[in-house]
């Protein structure tokens, strides 16, 4: 973690959206924005564990649905009903997810937008769009090839 002197991009990000910058705001934004993949409230707080960050399971709910609401970060559910949470500016845009069968880990695919070319009967209007693809991640892939 940097330097009381040094600039941290996650308590740049909180303080842009007028959030109180906490150790523990930034800790978990940190989390995030450092996970290549969406994680679960457990993987958070383990992660949080392992750099010697002290936390409170309620504070970290709290702060996840806070960086949702301000659009830091975005929360897709999983087929096992568990809430991910991965980071981005683009966090409010919506966009298809992959979901390994293997392993579990939930990645963002924003090029692919669920609600395109959507046409909807007329009257109708869509308010959110959710398009989750299900299958083998390329890590459990290259798994099972080096056992065949």
């Amino acid at each position: 973690m940097p330097t009381p002197h040094t600039p941290n991009p996650a308590a740049e990000l909180i303080a842009a959206c007028g959030g109180r910058v906490t150790r523990t705001r930034v800790a978990v934004l940190d989390v995030l924005q450092s996970s290549d993949r969406s994680l679960n409230h457990d993987e958070i707080a383990a992660a949080l564990a392992t750099g010697g960050m002290p936390y409170d399971r309620v504070t970290v709910y709290r702060i996840l649905d806070w960086l949702v609401e301000h659009e830091l970060a975005h929360r897709v559910i999983g087929p096992d009903r568990a809430r991910r949470f991965k980071a981005g500016r683009n966090a409010g845009g919506e966009h298809a997810h992959f979901h390994c069968n293997r392993c579990g880990h939930v990645v963002c695919l924003e090029s692919i937008q669920p609600d395109e070319g959507l046409r909807l009967p007329e009257g109708f209007r869509t308010e959110r769009a959710e398009l989750v693809i299900h299958g083998t991640c390329a890590d459990c892939g290259r798994t099972r090839s080096n056992r065949a």
